[in-house]
């Protein structure tokens, strides 16, 4: 686990947490947004650019699988505003990292690359 991102999975559980309490009226995770916790968390643990990632959306390779990253799309878009008052520092921060530039790495999603034999090993589903 690289240090750099435990903000990022904060960030991810924290949102993913108040999505929940909000649409499913739970205080603790239910078992489809535990699932989706869990997938988030492993993503940003194995993110081929460690502590310098950038924000998933703004990331040339996609490790999400199409359906979760529609998912986590939709927890964002739903408990996105309610964290900029329940967790205002947080929020400033997640919007900061969404500026960061990739550290001059622009080609890691073209075949061949380093970056994508590390990925092989990831199971995206």
């Amino acid at each position: 686990m690289k240090k750099g991102n435990e903000a990022e999975k904060k960030t991810l559980s924290t949102i993913i947490r108040i999505n929940c309490r909000s649409v499913h009226g739970s205080k603790h995770l239910c078992e489809d947004c535990s699932r989706l916790e869990e997938y988030a968390l492993r993503r940003v643990d194995h993110c081929v650019y460690g502590s310098g990632k950038p924000a998933c959306k703004n990331c040339p390779v996609h490790c999400y699988s199409p359906k979760m990253r529609e998912e986590i799309r939709k927890v964002m878009l739903q408990a996105g505003p309610g964290m900029l008052f329940r967790h205002p520092l947080l929020s400033l921060a997640h919007i900061l990292r969404e500026k960061r530039k990739i550290n001059g790495m622009h080609s890691v999603a073209s075949p061949g690359s380093r970056f994508r034999s590390k990925l092989q090993g990831i199971n995206r589903e």
